[in-house]
């Protein structure tokens, strides 16, 4: 367990203490203790999150986890600081949280996070294809994708930058002839050369097609999705990749997500038709956030769909080579070597397809 990390956090609370992994309950406890010092030891109670597939997550309470007041507590996986930017997480926290799209952020310790617990229940997977839902999520992305920043200086778009980190510490990783390497993910996942040439391509055809660069989610997830029954909305959670990116990326990367972690099934990627019914709701949304007419044509809907299936290919890419690292560094009980080649195999048997289609 790496806690020997540190780094400035702004006007944001850092708290010198480390949570063991292994043995979180003493840690936590210290920083509840200057979090909640209302709250006694032994009234604590602590629920531990087992959907996550990169951090350890624990929600802390007394009484109701559903009751306000309620602390989450976010310790960092393994190895995760060589690819999140761990200053930009808490940024965006701030960000999102100001436009009422976010929980607020307590506080940074060495190795994690705590964070406001947001009442509700993590989405079900099964729930992603019923209208009601599936429009509360696009109505809520495009509220994200309409933040501006503050600042009069441009934003930076950060997909083929952290495409190229990911590729690079792949490409170490392999190189390390130390370290034992799977003989499953060498024989069924490209070369590194294969993998660079494919992001040359990707970054070529994709720089091309007009998607603009919006304030996305970039991992959503069902497990980042919040459903409050009772108020009928969502919320999404977990913002350790949020940044400025492609907005196709993100609504991409979005409905690969339907195809599950677990047991990917791509056979569940979302039908035309409810593509088209989820991407007119985000128009409206989007288009009402920024000051514009609400109205939707079919034009902007067929645009906006090409656009996507497109940046699907590189959102799978993406979290191809996201897994093989965590196949090597993760101390989490996952399989990251078959979620890879599942991730790749989809990427080639639609990449010919997707790039075939035109925006007019």
């Amino acid at each position: 367990m790496d806690c020997g990390s540190k780094c400035p956090r702004g006007q944001l609370l850092h708290l010198d203490v480390c949570v063991d992994e292994q043995k979180p309950r003493g840690g936590v406890l210290e920083l509840l203790g200057r979090l909640r010092p209302q709250w006694k030891p032994q009234d604590i109670k602590m629920k531990v999150f087992t959907e996550g597939i990169t951090n350890q997550l624990m929600g802390c309470f007394v009484g109701s986890l559903q009751e306000s007041g309620a602390v989450l507590v976010r310790v960092y996986g393994r190895m995760t600081e060589l690819y999140v930017d761990r200053e930009r997480e808490v940024e965006m926290f701030q960000i999102l949280h100001t436009h009422n799209c976010g929980p607020q952020i307590y506080c940074s310790f060495r190795n994690g996070i705590c964070y406001e617990f947001v009442r509700g229940n993590v989405l079900d997977d099964t729930l992603l294809t019923q209208p009601a839902i599936y429009r509360l999520i696009a109505t809520e992305m495009g509220k994200i994708h309409s933040i501006k920043l503050e600042s009069d200086n441009p934003v930076e778009n950060i997909l083929w930058k952290k495409m190229a980190q990911f590729l690079k510490l792949v490409h170490n990783a392999q190189s390390n002839t130390t370290a034992p390497h799977s003989s499953k993910l060498l024989r069924e996942i490209p070369s590194i050369e294969t993998l660079s040439d494919e992001m040359e391509t990707l970054k070529r055809h994709l720089s091309q097609i007009g998607s603009p660069t919006v304030l996305c989610h970039n991992d959503l997830l069902t497990k980042n999705i919040i459903y409050d029954n009772k108020e009928g909305m969502v919320r999404f959670i977990d913002y350790e990749y949020a940044d400025f990116n492609y907005q196709a990326f993100d609504i991409g990367n979005h409905f690969n997500e339907f195809a599950g972690t677990s047991d990917t099934d791509y056979s569940l990627y979302p039908r035309p038709e409810l593509q088209r019914d989820w991407l007119t709701a985000y128009l409206e949304s989007y288009k009402h956030s920024v000051g514009l007419e609400a109205t939707v044509t079919e034009l902007e809907v067929q645009k906006l769909y090409v656009q996507v299936c497109k940046f699907s290919l590189a959102s799978n890419f993406l979290w191809g080579l996201w897994a093989i690292l965590q196949a090597r560094y993760s101390s989490i009980d996952f399989d990251f070597e078959r979620y890879a080649i599942n991730r790749f195999d989809y990427y080639f048997e639609k990449k010919e397809e997707y790039f075939g289609l035109t925006l007019s």
